[in-house]
């Protein structure tokens, strides 16, 4: 007896709404995204062959070369927080648009007498060709970076209850007294941990 054919139809699907969802998506990231600014420093890193991942929460980068030291802060929030001490400690009001614009700003080297010029500024290109990043201060007399660090640390305490990493991109060609300047400043914080970002296999860490 003669096997009945089944008659065959073929299958569709209606990807609109899946598509439709995708693209609200990646709109979504896209303008949410904030794209990452280029170093103000151009720092030449020294190579290593280790390979450990530096985090991106919780944690400070001083940037160092041409005798400058510049410094940075993960998080918006404790960016913030951080102003908030700092303008408290020095006297100094910040408004909230102040505020708002330091927490997106990345790496700087600017004196804090300075920083509110410096923040006002429309953007990156503009704040670097000012010539007030003439790096913050770390003489005995006015150091500003141990304060930077030290309220910075207070924030992170505060706000996500763990302590603060540190990390220090330096040039290889900078000078060791400048590094070693650094080094004590942290430990006299009792910072005796913390990261060198190299490069490694041709590229960086």
């Amino acid at each position: 007896m003669p096997r009945a054919k089944v008659k065959r139809k073929s299958t569709s699907i209606d990807m609109t709404a899946m598509c439709d969802v995708a693209f609200l998506l990646l709109t979504f990231f896209i303008l949410t995204a904030t794209a990452r600014q280029p170093d103000p420093l151009d720092i030449k890193l020294p190579a290593s062959s280790y390979k450990i991942p530096v985090p991106d929460v919780d944690i400070a980068k001083l940037s160092i070369g041409r005798g400058k030291v510049f410094y940075e802060v993960a998080g918006k929030d404790v960016k913030m927080l951080t102003l908030d001490k700092m303008g408290e400690q020095y006297k100094i009001s910040f408004t909230p648009q102040e505020r708002e614009r330091f927490g997106v700003i990345q790496s700087f080297g600017v004196p804090i007498q300075n920083l509110k010029q410096f923040i006002m500024m429309n953007d990156q290109a503009t704040r670097d060709k000012s010539g007030l990043q003439t790096g913050i201060p770390t003489d005995s007399l006015n150091n500003q970076l141990a304060d930077w660090i030290l309220n910075s640390r207070k924030a992170v305490a505060e706000l996500h209850s763990t302590a603060m990493r540190v990390s220090i991109k330096g040039d290889a060609k900078e000078e060791y007294p400048v590094i070693k300047k650094i080094v004590d400043i942290l430990q006299k914080q009792k910072i005796n941990k913390f990261s060198l970002i190299t490069t490694a296999a041709g590229g960086a860490k």
